[in-house]
């Protein structure tokens, strides 16, 4: 490599560490203030003390645990039978139906509450995690993001599965998953943030304190005289919230990064 390819490769390694450095100062910043708090401004675990102590903060946690792994199992499930079927099937209506599935995609989730929250009162779901797990458990975006990668399975494997006396859930769970195993990363991952982060719909929903998730409980902190004159409080509690999603992306991120470069090279 010649003396310019050299400076040109120590530019730009410079400059992506440089935007790296500013991409983790808030970061660094929120875990400073979190474990701030000791005498002469030593690090402490006083604030997640407090937050244990005299908040639900841990039941709050469980709840968007189980919330967020529900939804995500559920989601996950759903979509990929959804897009095998749109993807190997042929039926009357497909083309149609995989229009309709776009179309559905252009409107805006907002326009959906007030006749979610009707179907709900009216099968007695308001106040339960049911109605933050299964409404949202087809995914228009999920079942064409896995027909899209279900293509690429091959229909002589399938069809030598079937010759083999493979049912179709099989020849699905044994065949197909494994190779779209990235996608299944990928979606598992982006699900599971999705339900962690939800707001208002579990705002609308949930009216018990002790059902809350996280980021209903960390609003309703925000608001309150003692918790908005102490900053480290809010820090603490919102890195509890960030550490599950973040070890989930760790542990998933190889699959999540094959999933979208796969997803881009099939498209």
């Amino acid at each position: 490599m010649n003396r310019r390819g050299v400076c040109s490769a120590l530019g730009l390694n410079l400059l992506v560490w440089g935007l790296a450095g500013v991409a983790v100062l808030p970061l660094a910043w929120m875990v400073g203030m979190a474990f701030g708090g000791g005498p002469d401004g030593a690090w402490s675990l006083e604030n997640f003390k407090i937050l244990l102590k005299d908040e639900p903060m841990g039941r709050w946690l469980v709840n968007s645990l189980f919330v967020s792994c529900s939804y995500a199992f559920l989601v996950v499930m759903l979509s990929a039978m959804g897009g095998y079927a749109l993807a190997k099937y042929q039926f009357f209506g497909k083309g149609l139906a995989q229009v309709v599935l776009v179309g559905a995609l252009l409107l805006p989730p907002q326009v959906l509450l007030p006749g979610s929250y009707e179907l709900m009162d009216r099968i007695r779901w308001i106040d339960s995690y049911a109605a933050l797990i299964v409404p949202g458990g087809v995914s228009v975006f999920g079942m064409l993001l896995f027909r899209q990668a279900m293509i690429a399975v091959p229909d002589d494997l399938l069809s030598a599965g079937r010759m083999d006396g493979c049912g179709e859930f099989r020849l699905w769970w044994g065949v197909a998953m494994p190779m779209v195993g990235p996608m299944v990363g990928a979606f598992t991952l982006m699900s599971f943030i999705s339900a962690w982060n939800a707001y208002l719909w579990p705002q609308i929903i949930l009216q018990d304190h002790g059902k809350f998730t996280l980021p209903i409980g960390l609003a309703n902190l925000s608001g309150l005289p003692g918790y908005q004159a102490n900053q480290g409080l809010l820090m603490a509690a919102t890195l509890l919230s960030v550490l599950p999603a973040a070890a989930l992306f760790l542990i998933l991120q190889r699959d999540f990064v094959a999933g979208l470069s796969s997803g881009a090279v099939k498209g």
